[in-house]
């Protein structure tokens, strides 16, 4: 674990990163034409979509075969989990050791930075407008629970009969009632047919709760609730089947070292690393460093998988294996055409340059 940073978080609702927000900075003779940024690291966010199921059984699940002839059935009360999906996002973050001012000369034509909220360079001299994803929660939020049975639909006739198996009799012959009548009303046959089509489908959908509601007393209800984790690696050298977290169906999310689960793996191999400098070279190099700095990121293949399944196999960019350039100031004096840069700001590599 020496070569990795991992955090293991439940997200219950829209993290303030779920959205990439940018500012504006400009270098005008307030901040001495100065702009301040800071380079990204490198994080791998293992994002995991779990899905907890409650199930509870029916008080009528015994005779759901006889009478529905439907034999899969909630039989006990009980909670299971479900590993849905395991993703892979490179992500920024703000590089302590890498923040920079870059100051730009008082004739250089109205020059103007974007920047993330936590500093990492977006553009130059160029409006930003970052990509927009959908939030975690908002996938989650399409996944439809089960609902509990609604009691507004227990006849009078169900529930003044006196022995389970009497009640279960009555709720089967509701539940085929429903069905003869919502045919009916399909074929035409019914007596008081719905005056138009938006009529009858508010009828059909009024009957398909009402049976789903009374069949549920017979299989019983299964609520889904889903969650999202996040498992954080800010490498800094290869992995080799590293355990990133555990999963188990009876207890769900687990951490890293607790046994409880079965573990779900990383391995990294760097595939393109910059030439490690000696500590007087690296200093020099760091001296020579003038103007926007930006990063060259090395690359790495990586993947993240159980004894199952292979959740991700590929090549990611990796800021910690790569090295530091720069962009002369001078580059932004030219009057008549300025210099626009655009960077990736999680990685902070140029992305374009335009003039």
């Amino acid at each position: 674990m020496k070569n990795l940073i991992i955090i293991l978080s439940l997200l219950l609702s829209v993290p303030s990163w779920a959205q990439t927000k940018v500012v504006k900075k400009n270098a005008v003779k307030a901040n001495d034409f100065g702009i301040t940024y800071s380079l990204p690291k490198t994080a791998l966010v293992i994002g995991a979509e779990v899905t907890k199921v409650t199930c509870k059984a029916g008080p009528y699940y015994q005779y759901a075969d006889k009478y529905l002839s439907i034999k899969d059935v909630v039989t006990e009360n009980h909670t299971y989990y479900e590993l849905n999906d395991v993703s892979l996002e490179n992500r920024g973050l703000p590089d302590e050791n890498r923040t920079y001012i870059v100051s730009f000369k008082s004739g250089t034509v109205a020059p103007y930075a974007y920047l993330t909220e936590d500093g990492l360079l977006c553009t130059i001299n160029a409006p930003y407008e970052p990509e927009q994803k959908e939030t975690e929660e908002e996938r989650l939020r399409k996944r439809r629970n089960t609902p509990a049975p609604d009691a507004s639909v227990l006849s009078e006739e169900l529930l003044m009969a006196g022995s389970t198996a009497k009640q279960a009799e009555v709720a089967a012959k509701q539940i085929y009632r429903i069905r003869e009548s919502r045919l009916n009303i399909l074929t035409g046959e019914a007596d008081n047919l719905p005056p138009d089509g938006e009529a009858m489908k508010i009828v059909i959908q009024q009957l398909e709760e009402q049976e789903n509601a009374l069949t549920a007393l017979f299989v019983g209800t299964k609520i889904r609730e889903p969650q999202y984790y996040e498992v954080t690696v800010i490498p800094s050298d290869d992995l080799d089947h590293e355990v990133l977290f555990r999963f188990s169906p009876y207890l769900g999310m687990l951490e890293a070292d607790d046994l409880g689960g079965d573990p779900v793996y990383m391995n990294l191999t760097a595939t393109e690393r910059a030439p490690e400098l000696e500590p007087k070279e690296a200093e020099k190099k760091e001296k020579s460093l003038k103007g926007i700095v930006y990063n060259i990121p090395g690359k790495a293949d990586v993947e993240v998988y159980s004894q199952k399944k292979n959740y991700f196999k590929g090549s990611v960019q990796v800021t910690q294996f790569g090295t530091q350039e720069g962009l002369a100031p001078v580059m932004f004096e030219d009057n008549k055409a300025p210099v626009k840069v655009f960077f990736y700001p999680e990685t902070g590599a140029i992305k374009q340059i335009i003039q």
